[in-house]
C-alpha cells in the first residue's frame, strides 16, 4: 500500500475514531438485550443467544456477498471509495435502529422482528467494518499500522465500556424503575434509546459525507484483481480462522456474562450491566496501552506512558462505574474491597508487563495474550465466588489487541488485494453468531459456568497463529 504521512490524515483519523466508537458502544447493547430479551419472551440460553447469532450472521452474508461481487466485478470499494461504503454502512444501521424503535412500539412486538432488526444492524457495521479498519491501516507508515488500529479500537472498546453501564442503567433503571417483575419488562424499555441511537447514526454519517477522507489505494492503482487473488496467501487464511475463533470467543463471553452474574453471583441486572464495563474496559485498557507499545516511541518515554495510560483509563471505569451504581466517593473504597478489586488490577499489571515481554511485536503480543486468556478461563472454571468472577472479567484485558493485531498481520503485504482480504476477514466475524449459541447450548445441558470452558479452544487456535500462522510464506 502507498505510504502516507498520518499527520496529513488527523481530521479523517479523528472522524473515523468517532465511527469505531459508536458502532463499539451499540454492538455492546447486544449483552444488555440478550438477558433482557430472554426474560420479556420467556427464552432459554440457546434462544436468548439468538441476538447475536442474527447479529453477526450479516457480518458472514454480506462480506460473502461482498467477496463474490469483488471476485465476479472487481473490488466495489476501489470503485465507490472508503467514504460512501461507510455512509452507506451507516445509512443502513441508522435504519435498523429505528426498526428497533417501531417494533418496540407497536402493541404486539416479536422476538423475530427484532432479530431481522439485529441483522440489519449487523449488514450495516459490515461495511463499515470492511472500509474503515483497512482504511485507518494505510492512513500512514506500514509499520505503525497496528499502533494506528490499536488506537481506533481502543476507542470501540470506550464505546463497548460505557455502553453497558449507561445501556444498563437507561434500561433497567429509567424505563423500568429498576423492577423485577418480568411482567413490566416490556420491548418499550428500548424504545427511546433505539431511537436516539438511529438519530446519533444519521448525524454521523453526514459528518463523515462532509469529511475529506482520503481514497488511497493500492500500489498497481487498477480495480482489475483476481478472481480469488486473496485467498492464495496463506496468512490470510489462516487469520479468516483467527478472526472466527477470536471474535467467537468474546462475544461467546460477553453476551452470557450477565447471566453468569445474574445466576452464579445473583448480581440484579443493572449491578451485572455495570460489572461488565471491566470486561470491556479491560478492552479498552489493553488497546490504549497496546497502541503506544506498538509505536514508533523510545522506549524511555514509552513505557511510562503506557503506564499513565493504563492508571487514567482504569479510574475512567471506576468513574463511570460507581457512577452507574450511586456510589458515593466515600464509599467507593470499602465497596471495591468488598468485591476483591485488587484481582482485577493485579492482572492488568500482568497486562503491562506482558506487552513489555513482547517487545512491540504485534504477532508475538497476540501468541502471549492467548496463553493468558487460557489461564485465566481455567482458573475461572477451577474456582468460584471473587476469584472466578474477576478471571472471567480480566479476559478482556487480553483480548484488547487480537482483533487489530489478526487484523493488519493477515492483511500485511496483499497489496491490490487488501480490501478483498479486509472482506474475507470481516466475513469471519461469523464467529459471533456461531460460538455463543454453542454456548448457550452448553450453559442449557450443564451449567453457565461450565459454559465458559468453549471459549478456551478458540484461545489455543490463536496461540498457533500468533507465533506460526501469521508468518508469511517466501515465494
Amino acid at each position: 500500500m502507498e505510504k502516507t504521512d498520518s499527520k496529513k490524515y488527523i481530521v479523517s483519523l479523528v472522524a473515523l475514531t468517532t465511527l469505531f466508537f459508536m458502532w463499539g458502544f451499540i454492538t455492546c447493547l447486544n449483552d444488555i438485550l440478550t438477558p433482557y430479551l430472554k426474560d420479556v419472551f420467556a427464552l432459554n440460553y440457546f434462544q436468548s443467544n439468538l441476538v447475536v447469532l442474527a447479529f453477526f450472521m450479516a457480518y458472514f452474508f454480506i462480506s460473502l456477498l461482498y467477496f463474490i461481487v469483488s471476485a465476479a466485478y472487481g473490488d466495489p470499494i476501489l470503485k465507490i471509495g472508503y467514504k460512501n461504503t461507510i455512509v452507506l454502512g451507516l445509512m443502513i444501521s441508522a435504519i435498523a435502529c429505528f426498526l428497533f424503535f417501531l417494533e418496540a412500539s407497536s402493541e404486539n412486538p416479536t422476538f423475530p422482528f427484532f432479530l431481522f432488526s439485529l441483522f440489519l444492524l449487523g449488514a450495516g457495521f459490515t461495511f463499515l467494518q470492511i472500509a474503515a479498519n483497512p482504511l485507518v491501516s494505510v492512513l500512514g507508515t506500514p509499520e505503525t499500522s497496528s499502533s494506528r488500529l490499536n488506537l481506533s479500537q481502543a476507542f470501540n472498546s470506550l464505546g463497548t465500556t460505557l455502553a453497558p453501564i449507561i445501556g444498563g442503567y437507561v434500561i433497567f433503571k429509567l424505563m423500568m424503575g429498576d423492577s423485577a417483575d418480568v411482567a413490566v419488562k416490556a420491548p418499550s424499555a428500548v424504545q427511546i434509546p433505539y431511537l436516539f441511537l438511529s438519530s446519533v447514526l444519521l448525524i454521523l454519517a453526514g459528518v463523515i459525507f462532509f469529511t475529506n477522507i482520503p481514497n488511497v489505494m493500492p500500489e498497481s492503482g487498477n480495480n482489475e484483481i483476481s478472481r480469488i487473488g486473496a485467498l492464495k496467501h496463506p496468512h490470510l487464511v489462516f487469520g479468516m480462522l483467527a478472526i472466527f475463533f477470536y471474535v467467537g470467543a468474546e462475544v461467546g463471553i460477553g453476551s452470557n456474562l450477565v447471566n453468569y452474574m445474574r445466576e452464579c453471583h445473583a448480581f440484579s441486572d443493572q449491578t451485572a450491566s455495570a460489572f461488565l464495563s471491566f470486561y470491556w474496559g479491560g478492552a479498552m485498557i489493553g488497546r490504549f496501552i497496546g497502541s503506544i507499545s506498538m509505536s514508533q516511541m523510545k522506549s524511555s518515554k514509552k513505557y511510562p506512558l503506557m503506564a499513565v495510560t493504563a492508571i487514567g483509563a482504569l479510574l475512567l471505569i471506576f468513574f463511570a462505574f460507581s457512577t452507574s451504581m450511586s456510589l458515593e466517593i466515600k464509599d467507593m473504597k470499602d465497596f471495591f474491597m468488598e468485591k476483591n478489586i485488587y484481582y482485577f488490577i493485579v492482572s492488568l499489571v500482568l497486562n503491562y508487563i506482558m506487552f513489555m515481554v513482547a517487545k512491540s511485536s504485534p504477532s508475538k503480543t497476540l501468541g502471549i495474550f492467548a496463553v493468558a486468556n487460557i489461564a485465566l478461563l481455567i482458573l475461572m472454571l477451577l474456582t468460584e465466588g471473587s476469584v472466578s468472577l474477576w478471571a472471567i472479567l480480566s479476559v478482556g484485558l487480553f483480548n484488547s489487541i487480537m482483533f487489530s493485531n489478526i487484523f493488519t498481520l493477515a492483511i500485511s503485504r496483499l497489496g491490490k488485494y487488501t480490501s478483498q482480504g479486509s472482506s474475507l476477514l470481516v466475513m469471519m466475524i461469523l464467529g459471533g453468531a456461531i460460538v455463543p449459541p454453542l454456548q448457550g447450548s452448553i450453559a442449557d445441558e450443564w451449567n453457565i459456568h461450565s459454559s465458559f470452558a468453549l471459549p478456551i479452544l478458540c484461545y489455543i487456535y490463536l496461540v498457533w497463529y500468533g507465533f506460526k500462522g501469521c508468518k508469511i510464506s517466501k515465494k
